[in-house]
């Protein structure tokens, strides 16, 4: 199934659930058409045959009335109503006879029909002697067709109980059999339901789940992780979206490197020219060719400031692209990182004392050892305390605290200001490159979107994790983890 489109997936999966439910339906119909077969018996069988067997005995009773009547008045009357009522009973029971289909009704049959000839002639024999009979003759003779007549009514009592008997078990059968047709029909629908839903689950199943997949691919190309292509099992019309996803990424990973390439070829052209210029900045400001006038110093300060900073953003962006291009050497050694934040503190000091800024440092008193390259993370500490400052108002409070837990090995930095915060709509991006969020602190300038990029790269590369937590109008904190270890450098 894993090579049919999306439409075929469909079809098979429908059209086994009709092929399932026209089973259930086959079914129903089979048992329906057994109680049909058997109301059908009973109404085409079994009750004629004792409504045809009621009529014999009417007919009966009526012979014998009529034969009273003659014997008592001998009016000729009499004699042909006899006649007439024998040969319908004859007839009646011919005819019952030839539907019959049961052996053991045929055989109460015939015995009828021999009992009711043995009456004729019993009667025929009566009628040539009545007239000189004396009255014990005429006793005997009533007293054989009475016996007669009870044995002929008897049979036929037994043929109406036999077919009612048929009838009855007939009822009972389709009594069961629609009990147990309801029942089977019953649980043949819920499992026809159960593997139904089950299908078109599972079918469902192998469609969104490539599509969900991709979904998430996408949203990695559009974070700008552009490597990896998707290798995934989708079906055939899916198969060549997920052909044209890759095609794409591929092309914007080579966008990507070159714009990269571009820039650290860029970065180290500018690096050179741009330290002479420093260098000869702070000559003249040392006054080696000469003395100053006060505008000409100011005016070299600003020079050599601007240099500094764009020496400092040169540095990142090469830093960057030896990283993103697995260049980037670390020496990971037991680091002790109270030392390092303590320098990086003394770093910005001058800086916070300027905007009053408050700057509160909450560590251990032992020293706190972990595996780190000291001047990668002395530049992780800089880049967090220097955006925590620049984005405090004036008066404010930049926290630096460091919670080891020896229990996992692990310590766990914070870096916290009250400044502006961050949006949620800009959190998600927030470490991707010259990204800058859109709120900003009143009086600061605009960073390179560096810093915290080159953070998360360093911070990763030391087997640790960083996000941010913040809140618009309450600030934001930055966190990340690194793994403790001793002086001596076991864990």
């Amino acid at each position: 199934m894993a090579g049919l489109s999306i439409f075929w997936r469909l079809v098979l999966t429908s059209m086994v659930i009709i092929a399932v439910m026209v089973g259930v339906s086959l079914y129903a119909l089979l048992q329906l058409r057994q109680l049909t077969v058997l109301s059908t018996e009973m109404v085409s069988l079994h009750y004629p045959a004792i409504e045809t067997a009621k009529r014999l005995l009417t007919s009966l009773y009526s012979q014998i009335q009529s034969e009273k009547k003659y014997f008592a008045v001998r009016d000729a009357t009499f004699l042909h109503n006899f006649h007439e009522e024998a040969e319908e009973f004859s007839r009646l029971l011919r005819t019952l006879l030839a539907q019959e289909t049961s052996s053991q009704g045929q055989q109460l049959l015939k015995d009828t029909e021999r009992l009711h000839k043995e009456r004729l002639a019993l009667f025929a024999s009566e009628a040539e002697h009545a007239a000189n009979a004396s009255k014990d003759v005429l006793a005997a003779y009533e007293n054989r067709r009475d016996a007669l007549t009870d044995r002929i009514t008897s049979t036929l009592q037994g043929y109406i109980g036999l077919h009612e008997a048929r009838i009855s078990v007939g009822v009972s059968q389709s009594r069961a059999s629609s009990a147990r047709a309801e029942t089977v029909t019953e649980q043949l629908a819920l499992v026809a339901l159960l593997f139904g839903l089950g299908l078109a689950g599972v079918a469902s199943y192998s469609i969104l789940r490539p599509l969900r997949r991709l979904q998430s691919h996408i949203k990695e190309i559009g974070q700008g992780n552009f490597g990896t292509p998707l290798q995934i099992v989708a079906p055939s019309d899916l198969r060549e979206l997920v052909d044209t996803v890759n095609w794409v990424g591929k092309k914007l990973q080579q966008l990507d490197d070159m714009k990269s390439e571009f820039l650290a070829h860029v970065s180290h052209e500018l690096r050179t020219p741009m330290a002479s210029i420093q260098e000869g900045t702070q000559l003249l400001l040392d006054e080696i060719p000469g003395p100053l006038t006060q505008e000409q110093r100011t005016t070299l300060r600003i020079m050599a400031d601007s240099s500094r900073r764009l020496i400092h953003l040169i540095s990142t962006i090469l830093d960057l692209s030896k990283m993103e291009a697995g260049m980037m050497e670390y020496r990971i050694v037991p680091t002790d990182l109270k030392r390092v934040a303590e320098i990086s503190i003394n770093k910005v000091r001058l800086l916070a004392d300027a905007k009053h800024v408050q700057l509160l440092m909450e560590v251990p008193s032992d020293r706190v050892w972990v595996k780190a390259d000291f001047a990668r993370i002395e530049q992780v500490l800089d880049n967090l305390l220097s955006n925590a400052l620049k984005f405090s108002p004036e008066g404010g409070v930049v926290k630096l605290l460091m919670e080891p837990d020896p229990n996992t090995g692990v310590l766990l930095v914070t870096v916290a200001d009250g400044g502006p915060g961050i949006a949620a709509e800009d959190l998600p991006h927030i470490f991707e490159r010259f990204y800058q969020g859109r709120l900003k602190g009143k009086h600061v300038s605009a960073g390179s979107g560096l810093g915290l990029a080159l953070a998360k790269k360093v911070v990763e590369a030391h087997g640790g994790r960083i996000w941010i937590e913040s809140e618009v109008g309450k600030g934001t904190t930055v966190r990340f983890t690194l793994r403790l270890t001793k002086p001596g450098g076991a864990t």
